[in-house]
């Protein structure tokens, strides 16, 4: 059985930043898997996260287009609709 993603979920990051690993600890102890895109990996990254969001803050989370910041706003997002 397939499950259907509700939204559109990309989420931004970097591994050194504490905020984004609070939101990918969250997100593992709920088994929950969305897109990843790592800032450091490829410049194009971090590029992209300013374009769609308009500031180079992460973490990130892109729900159908529109940027979510914050650790804590991001995690109640999670709690909320997954």
């Amino acid at each position: 059985m397939e499950v259907k993603k509700i939204k559109n979920l990309k989420l931004y990051y970097m591994d050194p930043c504490p905020y984004c690993q609070k939101v990918m600890r969250y997100m593992e102890e709920n088994n929950i898997q969305v897109e990843m895109v790592d800032i450091l990996a490829d410049p194009k990254n971090r590029e992209e996260l300013i374009e769609v969001g308009g500031i180079n803050q992460v973490p990130m989370l892109l729900i159908d287009g529109k940027p979510l910041y914050e650790s804590d706003d991001i995690v109640q997002w999670f709690k909320d609709n997954m």
